[in-house]
């Protein structure tokens, strides 16, 4: 099993209907999540294989052969927004933002200011170490993640969809957002959920969907549960 499919079809919208997308991540909690980020894949290879290349030469754990791969574990917690348990979101979040891996710096052995291209898998020998700062596109991917789906607000063709989907430790929050020359000021109250009803300056609306308000116009947004 590799984690590129099980996030990146659901972020797709594959299995969403069929509860194939549920199967999928249950699956991604069963046999590729640690305590210390989901690794690539399971199980690691052993040994060198001509056939597959360069995934097989690393030791097990490392990089590519089930290293936790910082830059796609963001694409599970994006699906795991969009299949509504942001429980699982959160914790993945925590597991490889540097601000919560401060508290491990022992074992993280990394600046605490900046995202690892890898950290050691389950099958390495110093699982939970980092490598390669600097040297990832986690950063932005992580900023997508967080932005556009734990705290939920992102553009969309007609309007911005105001759809939050973040843990339960988190407290109320507001969102400012300049968009087409226009401010939404959004309040969030409540986490732990999603489904989120919405007024737009004070008139409730159905779904998720605020349309975009003139330039120079300031819209406030509510989501509560």
């Amino acid at each position: 099993i590799w984690i590129e499919p099980q996030g990146y079809c659901i972020m797709g919208g594959v299995g969403l209907e069929d509860g194939k997308a549920i199967q999928a991540l249950d699956s991604v909690r069963e046999r590729l999540n640690t305590p210390h980020g989901i690794v690539l894949l399971n199980p690691a290879f052993k040994e060198y294989h001509v056939e597959y290349g360069e995934v097989t030469s690393y030791p097990p754990g490392y990089k590519e052969n089930a290293g936790i791969f910082c830059h796609n574990n963001p694409w599970v917690i994006i699906a795991e927004t969009i299949v509504g348990r942001p429980e699982y979101a959160w914790e993945y979040y925590k597991q490889i933002t540097p601000a919560y891996r401060e508290e491990i710096s022992e074992i993280h052995r990394l600046e605490p200011y900046v995202y690892a291209q890898m950290i050691a898998g389950k099958d390495a020998v110093r699982h939970g170490e980092a490598k390669n700062s600097w040297l990832t596109g986690t950063a932005s991917w992580n900023f997508v993640a967080v932005s556009q789906y734990l705290l939920g607000v992102r553009p969309d063709w007609d309007g911005l969809i105001v759809d939050p989907c973040i843990g339960a430790e988190v407290g109320p929050y507001t969102v400012r957002r300049t968009i087409r020359g226009a401010t939404y000021v959004i309040r969030v109250e409540g986490s732990g959920k999603k489904g989120a009803k919405l007024t737009v300056n004070g008139e409730p609306v159905e779904g998720n969907l605020v349309p975009y308000a003139p330039a120079g116009s300031t819209v406030e947004v509510v989501a509560s549960f």
